[in-house]
């Protein structure tokens, strides 16, 4: 059973337009590497983006 789980990934984009607040958006994939590649498909190569996992964030380091 090495079946990869999804997991929600969430993300502030900010757009090159100074005006516009940062859009919020989630993405679900199974690692953050999958999450940042599908993020960089539907808005572009170079986006800056804000992306981190809930779950990660609130792990003590």
């Amino acid at each position: 059973m090495n079946e990869k789980i999804s997991r929600e990934y969430k993300a502030i984009i900010w757009t090159q337009d100074p005006t516009r607040p940062g859009q919020r958006v989630s993405i679900w994939a199974t690692s953050l590497e999958e999450a940042r590649k599908l993020l960089e498909q539907e808005h572009g190569k170079g986006t800056v983006f804000n992306l981190h996992n809930e779950e990660d964030a609130q792990t003590p380091r």
